[in-house]
Parts: C-alpha cells; sequence; structure tokens
C-alpha cells in the first residue's frame, strides 16, 4: 500500500489488536494477549512511521482526507488507538507510567483533532449530501472519546486532586452525546436512504462499538464513586446510563448480523479484506471487555457467560482479519520480492 493511499483509519488496527489483548486476558489467556500485546508495541510506532511519511510527502493528500466528511473522522482511530495501547500498559502491569504518558498524549490528539477538523468540516460551504458523508465511521469520535474516559480512570491518581474522577466523567458524558447526535443521522440514513450493499460498509459495526466502549467507560466510572463525592452523587445515573449503553449494543449486534447477511448472502457482495474489517473487530472485543466489566461492576454475575463466548468470537474475527491482511499484502508482490503487474499482453 503506498503511504499516499494509506487510510486515515489506519490505527483501527492498533485499536482491534489491543481490545482483543484485553479481552483475552481478563478471560485468563495470557499465552494470548502478551504476543498480541507485543505485536501491538511494533504496530503502533510502525503506523506512525507510516503517518508521518505521509504528511511529508504527500501532504496534500492529507489535507483533503481532514477536509473530506468521509474520510476525516477516520483520524479519531489515532486517540483511541493511543489510550488502548496505554490500556495495555497499565492492565498487564508492564508500566503504569507508560500508560499515563500515552493517555497524556491521547488527550492531545483527541482536542487537537476535535478543535481544528470538526470546524473545519463545519465551515465548508459546500458539503456532500447526508448518504455520502455519514457513515458508522463518524462514530470513531465517539470511540475515541470514550477511551481517553477508560484509561482516564486507570491513571486516576496521579492526575492532579480532585481532577482525577472528573475528567474521566466528563469524556464519559461528551462521548454520550456525541453519540446521541451522529447515530440520529446514521439511523436515518440507513433506514429512510436508498442503501446498496456496497454503501453497508464494515465500520457500520461501529454503531454497536461506540456503545459497548462507552458501557466500558460507564462502569469504570461507577468505580470510581468512593474517590469523588460528585461521583457518588450520580451513581444511580451513571450505573443508568452504562446499563442503557450496554443494551443498545446488544440490540445493534442481531441487527448487524442481518444487514451483513443480506449484503453477503442475499445481495452476494464479495467477501473479502478490506481495512475497514478492523473497525468490525474492535466492537467484538470491546463488546466481550465491557461486558464483563459492567458485569462485575454492576454486580451482574449472570452476563457472565456472554464475554465468555464473545472473547472466542473477537479472537477468531481477528484472526481471520490479520489473515486476510497477511494474504493482501503479500498477494501484492510476487514470490521474487517485485510488485505485481497485470497479465502480459502480446
Amino acid at each position: 500500500m503506498s503511504t499516499r493511499n494509506l487510510p486515515p483509519s489506519i490505527f483501527a488496527i492498533v485499536m482491534a489488536t489491543g481490545i482483543v489483548a484485553i479481552a483475552a486476558k481478563g478471560a485468563g489467556m495470557p499465552a494470548v494477549a502478551w504476543p498480541l500485546f507485543g505485536l501491538n508495541v511494533l504496530l503502533y510506532p510502525l503506523l506512525w512511521g507510516l503517518l508521518i511519511t505521509r504528511c511529508r510527502w504527500h501532504h496534500d493528500a492529507v489535507r483533503d482526507d481532514l477536509r473530506s466528511h468521509a474520510k476525516a473522522p477516520g483520524f479519531f482511530t489515532i486517540v483511541a488507538a493511543t489510550c488502548i495501547l496505554g490500556n495495555q500498559f497499565v492492565t498487564l502491569g508492564v508500566s503504569p507510567s507508560a500508560g499515563l504518558w500515552l493517555w497524556v498524549a491521547g488527550v492531545g490528539f483527541w482536542v487537537g483533532l476535535t478543535y481544528t477538523v470538526l470546524p473545519w468540516l463545519m465551515e465548508q460551504e459546500e458539503k456532500p449530501p447526508l448518504e455520502k458523508g455519514i457513515s458508522g465511521a463518524w462514530l470513531v469520535t465517539v470511540v475515541g472519546t470514550q477511551a481517553v474516559s477508560v484509561l482516564g480512570t486507570f491513571v486516576v491518581d496521579d492526575l492532579p486532586a480532585g481532577w482525577g474522577p472528573f475528567i474521566p466523567l466528563c469524556f464519559w458524558l461528551v462521548g454520550g452525546m456525541l453519540y446521541v447526535w451522529l447515530i440520529s443521522l446514521i439511523f436515518y440514513r440507513i433506514v429512510f436512504l436508498p442503501l446498496a450493499p456496497g454503501d453497508l460498509t464494515p465500520p457500520y459495526w461501529i454503531n454497536m462499538g461506540a456503545m459497548a466502549i462507552s458501557t466500558l467507560a460507564g462502569a469504570r466510572v461507577a468505580g470510581l464513586a468512593d474517590r469523588s463525592p460528585l461521583v457518588a452523587e450520580l451513581l444511580p445515573f451513571i450505573k443508568g446510563g452504562t446499563l442503557l449503553f450496554w443494551a443498545t449494543a446488544s440490540w445493534w449486534i442481531p441487527v448487524l448480523l442481518t444487514l451483513g447477511a443480506w449484503r453477503h448472502l442475499r445481495r452476494k457482495f464479495p467477501l473479502q479484506y478490506d481495512h475497514g474489517y478492523w473497525s468490525a473487530v474492535f466492537p467484538l472485543g470491546m463488546y466481550t471487555v465491557a461486558t464483563k466489566t459492567m458485569a462485575d461492576s454492576l454486580g451482574l454475575p449472570f452476563l457472565a457467560p456472554i464475554p465468555a463466548v464473545f472473547v472466542w468470537v473477537a479472537l477468531i474475527a481477528w484472526a481471520v482479519t490479520f489473515g486476510g491482511l497477511l494474504v493482501n499484502q503479500l498477494g501484492r508482490f510476487r514470490f521474487d520480492g517485485t510488485p505485481r503487474t497485470g497479465p502480459k499482453t502480446n
């Protein structure tokens, strides 16, 4: 893949790998969690190298993506990937200080993207029609916001006194409102406007993934009640919101499976590797972690079988997608290492 054509959402690979690793650790599979963590430690700087190269040599393409309603939200995968990698450093007990610095970086990326990209899109006089400009990819803005909240709950002791629980709480609330605003447009687009099989791209799974990470953030924030009188006072609201988010995420799963069957089985849309499938792997891993965390936080042990099953679904989805990535990349070259070209003609 040329760096010019590097997708803005390229960091979705780190997001998916990181959350599946965390899900595996929670399921008692360290032999899976640690290699995935090691892979993420390699992927994260590698992707930054590719992105910096693209900014250096193809800054015009980067500028166009940042001003594209369809592509610009993909840059928020940088925020989510940074914070999820930080979660790995903390939950695996590798380096809490690395988790803190990655949280600081995640906040910086979130601020930079939120208050540059979104105003640029708002200020444009010529804008695409709704069916061209909106998709599930827009909900990566929610995922990035909630990822900051989740990692913030892990580093709360390192934040200034009084601010520790307050910051994750505020990010959780902002992420929830962003979802309400965006899902209204997305739901309208897929229900009331024509939808071709090619329009139903894998990032629509973020409809569920954004709710799953909102569930995780809410469950984590609820666990800070003993550290903050404000969180303690809001605890019934936080628990209710967390359960609302989980129920909504659960509702989306059969809907998305039905739409996927319509796309590939009924309409015969070819099933082949696409970078967007990482945006479908991530929600499966996140639903696993979110359900387990909520069950523990809200005292719902009867939900335990759900993450026990979904962790395997997430692992299989990750393995299939990663295998597709390898085949796709190797397929671009001949066995002698030269790029594949079209068939010869006489």
